[in-house]
């Protein structure tokens, strides 16, 4: 019988608490991989912590350019590996035929680990040279909506309460109501949870959300956002500098240090204000 991954670990640790030591279990994010397969071909592994595997992989085929529409995708089935100790780490995909990628030519340039989800593309400039489309310069958002999603983002991070270990990605309104949650070890697989979330619900572009992740704004989250059609980006801690470039190249709202009623705004300064 195929195992299931889970999300969470539980271990034994020892504790040194002011020279007193203790014997206590603790809760670990679990890492395991995942591959990608298209129409039966490898595609991608990635390391993610289990869980919304579906989501996971429409959001990397739209991330990485792959498919634009939901209608693209015929089919995603999870426990698709062929043995029972890898099926569950195993994510199959079949697109329409006029979507169906070069697999050789992608499997040379796609390695995702936890750390990076950008690390195994051939060149930056190749996600460069893509051809994106601005986000819609139509949406606004109020400043008093924007300093209140971190709070809602905490509310809300099941799995980082028990671990203190995981990344998150939530997508919000300009109500700042929140539309989806999802986290993983590696924040780009937060990120494409999210936004493959919106594509199996057939919500892409995103032209009405902005996405709030932990962490930092890096240069993968803004090009995931810019091709998922999100106009603004924010984060708690500080984005790169290819990340700011290119948010501004792209017309981008680009927001960091966004913490209790403070933020700085990096790119697209027009879409911050009342509506």
């Amino acid at each position: 019988m195929a195992r299931k991954p889970r999300n969470i670990d539980l271990t034994q640790v020892s504790e040194w608490d002011d020279g007193t030591v203790r014997r206590k279990e603790d809760y670990l994010a679990a890492e395991e991989p995942l591959e990608i397969r298209v129409d039966a071909e490898p595609l991608s592994v990635t390391m993610r912590t289990p869980g919304h595997d579906r989501e996971l992989a429409a959001g990397f085929l739209l991330t990485e350019g792959i498919v634009q529409r939901r209608e693209q995708i015929i089919s995603i089935d999870e426990n698709a590996g062929d043995r029972d100790a890898n099926r569950a780490n195993v994510v199959l995909a079949k697109l329409t035929p006029e979507s169906a990628p070069d697999t050789e030519k992608l499997r040379r340039n796609f390695f995702a680990a936890s750390s990076c989800g950008i690390c195994g593309k051939a060149s930056i400039d190749s996600i460069r040279a893509r051809t994106l489309e601005p986000p819609s310069p139509n949406f606004r958002l109020d400043p008093d909506v924007l300093v209140r999603l971190p709070e809602a983002l905490r509310e809300s991070q099941a799995v980082f309460g028990r671990t203190g270990g995981l990344h998150a990605a939530g997508l919000f309104d300009a109500d700042g109501k929140l539309l989806v949650l999802r986290e993983d070890i590696g924040r780009h697989n937060a990120v494409d949870k999210a936004i493959g979330w919106a594509l199996l619900e057939d919500r892409i572009p995103l032209a009405d959300a902005v996405m709030l992740v932990s962490g930092r704004g890096g240069f993968e989250i803004v090009q995931k956002a810019i091709a998922a059609g999100i106009p603004i980006v924010a984060s708690v801690s500080a984005p790169s500098s290819l990340a700011v470039r290119l948010a501004r190249e792209l017309r981008l709202t680009l927001i960091g240090f966004l913490r209790g009623r403070r933020f700085v705004i990096y790119a697209g300064e027009e879409r911050i204000g009342e509506r």
